[in-house]
Order: structure tokens, then sequence, then C-alpha cells
């Protein structure tokens, strides 16, 4: 089950004004740290964070928790393509995030989430049973050379509003 806004939230998440323009207004940092998505479909998500004087850190690379903002987006972007003007509305929110830090981040960082099944599956089964799910995401972030710069495993909790 698709719903009929699925494609329109994609063509806003990856049209670059109206991005930047929801992030202004509802992620202030994501908009100040020049992060972007660059492909969202049914199977992945890709966003990506630049390394930039106002994301640094005192060891010269991208702090880790602009690493983490990115690499969440990754994975609720996936979430916000089936909830977006889902009525009833969906209930969101992350419980856990694990973090393995591999190599400095000292150029664009690009995170790719490859469970956009898993996240329908869930989602289907939340709206037909009427019980939250539990959704266990995995994402990695790879710089240019496609090294893997770092991973985040997060935890969503998806239920479906009561009316």
């Amino acid at each position: 089950m698709v719903p009929k806004n699925t494609n329109k939230i994609r063509k806003l998440a990856l049209n670059s004004f109206y991005f930047r323009s929801y992030l202004l207004w509802n992620l202030p940092m994501g908009f100040i740290s020049g992060m972007r998505v660059k492909k969202l479909n049914e199977d992945q998500c890709i966003v990506s964070v630049p390394y930039k004087w106002i994301n640094k850190n005192p060891f010269k690379s991208t702090f880790w928790a602009v690493l983490g903002m990115a690499g969440e987006m990754s994975t609720a972007a996936l979430i916000l393509q089936y909830t977006y003007k889902h009525k009833p509305s969906f209930s969101t929110l992350p419980l856990k995030c694990e973090a393995d830090f591999n190599k400095k981040a000292v150029g664009i960082t690009s995170f790719i989430c490859e469970d956009g099944k898993l996240v329908k599956d869930q989602l289907d089964k939340a709206i037909e049973t009427k019980k939250p799910v539990i959704i266990k995401v995995y994402s990695k972030g790879i710089d240019n050379n496609s090294n893997v710069i770092c991973e985040f495993n997060f935890t969503w909790s998806v239920k479906i509003r009561a009316n």
C-alpha cells in the first residue's frame, strides 16, 4: 500500500529549494550544516553532509553529532515518505542510536540507508494492526572514495495515532 503523497514528498525532498526551506523551518541545524537528500525512493535514501567550518570539531573532522544528524535523516526520510499527511497520522520516535566511527570525516560524507522495504513492510503492519512497530534501520556514512567513515543503527518506534 503506497500512500498517494509518497511521490510528492520524494519530489520535495529532492528539490534543493523545498528541502532547504523545510530544514530552515523544521531542522535549522540541518540547514546550517548543508545537509542534502541526494536520493530517495522505495528502497533507499542517500543524505550528504559536507565538512566545513561550522560542522568541524577540534580534531579537524566533521563533528560526530553532525554525522549523526545526517545518518538519522537517511533513515527518517524513508519513514517520512510513507507517513507524510497519512490519515490517521503517525507518531514516530527514535528510541535508540548506536554508532561506530572508523575514520575521520574530512570531506563530503554520504549516508546510505537501504532498508526501504523493511520500513514499508513495518509501516504496513502498523496500519493493518493499529499497534506500534519497532523499526531497526542501518545507515553507513562513506566518503568520496567509498571508504566507510561511520555506521549508525537507529531504532524507531512508529504507531498510528488514535482518532
